[in-house]
């Protein structure tokens, strides 16, 4: 029976986990919290991230990250990128000599502007035939209260992907798989920057044509970065690019969303973060990281650079706003 260790208890870990216990797979959740691991374990719900929202009785969560890896085929790192190097630092001496690494995290590193796979790959020495990355549409509490949804395994083993695809496909939860493990993680990483964006702007008042014209070039300049460093465009245009884009960039659910909300009402980087109960929105560190990297391949990302000034550099919304309907006409 395929064994699988879930490391971190957020929304989307505890998420991604019953889906796991759901598909059949035995799954062993680690919280870094003692009092999160016995809310799932004693109540069958984590009422820290996922309220209301009831667990497998048989879905066990531990503080013990040895014992979770422990036999482990499958290692699924739900943590926020930019501590998944400080964490792996830890556990990578207890992951077994061929399990696969599986990312949820969405993110470029800070400083090394690497992705995620290439950070597993640089800590573990895992080839990188061993390391996946899942990324769609897929809002926590949708999928954990088992609404329907699709998602992409990207991995270059195709063998290693079906596996992974078996582990987790339910009723509610269908995993597709692909070999484009950089398109995969692009566009998981740009499209919580272009969330921040949309946010922002439903902040300030604007309608869906601001909302509409903000997805759709958000998706090209995540295209455009993709391309540079190697992905499929095909990659970009599924779920993985505009799947995830529109849910994150739409959704009330969206932390990003709603932490981007938050400024263009206003509100300063210390109330968006409070309304963020505790959640990382992963954008705010990732449109640094991302855009040096854009930077660093000279592709052009102006909403990117936007909303970069914005979370810090001090930028107003109105300024920021006014610089991007400022810049030069150009065909599309």
């Amino acid at each position: 029976m395929t064994k699988a260790a879930v490391l971190g208890a957020g929304s989307w870990g505890t998420a991604f986990a019953k889906v796991l216990a759901d598909a059949g797979t035995d799954v062993t959740l680690w919280a870094r919290r003692a009092e999160v691991a016995d809310a799932i374990n004693d109540e069958h719900e984590n009422s820290y991230y996922l309220r209301g929202i009831g667990l497998p009785v048989g879905l066990d969560a531990t503080t013990d990250f040895r014992a979770v890896l422990d036999g482990a085929d499958i290692v699924v790192l739900a943590v926020p990128s930019q501590t998944l190097r400080g964490n792996l630092a830890g556990w990578a001496d207890s992951i077994g000599k061929d399990a696969t690494l599986l990312s949820l995290a969405k993110g470029i590193e800070s400083g090394t502007l690497l992705r995620m796979s290439q950070v597993i790959n640089q800590v573990t020495g895992a080839d990188m035939s061993r390391i996946a990355a899942l990324s769609g549409p897929n809002l926590a509490r949708e999928i954990a209260s088992r609404q329907p949804a699709a998602t992409v395994i990207a991995c270059s083993d195709s063998a290693r992907a079906i596996h992974l695809q078996k582990a987790c496909a339910t009723r509610y939860f269908r995993p597709y798989t692909n070999s484009d493990l950089i398109g995969a993680e692009v566009g998981g990483a740009c499209k919580n920057v272009i969330a921040l964006a949309c946010g922002i702007a439903s902040g300030v008042g604007s309608g869906e044509n601001t909302i509409a014209s903000i997805i759709t070039r958000g998706l090209a300049e995540m295209t455009r970065l993709g391309v540079a460093l190697g992905a499929k465009p095909a990659t970009l245009a599924g779920l993985a690019g505009v799947g995830d884009l529109v849910a994150t960039c739409t959704s009330p659910l969206s932390r990003n969303r709603s932490f981007g909300r938050v400024l263009g009402e206003g509100g300063s980087m210390e109330r968006a973060q409070a309304a963020a109960h505790g959640q990382v929105a992963e954008g705010v560190k990732s449109c640094t990281s991302v855009r040096a990297l854009a930077a660093s391949y000279d592709v052009e990302m102006p909403l990117t650079d936007a909303v970069h000034q914005v979370c810090h550099e001090g930028l107003s919304v109105e300024e920021a706003i006014g610089q991007l309907l400022g810049r030069r006409n150009k065909p599309e």
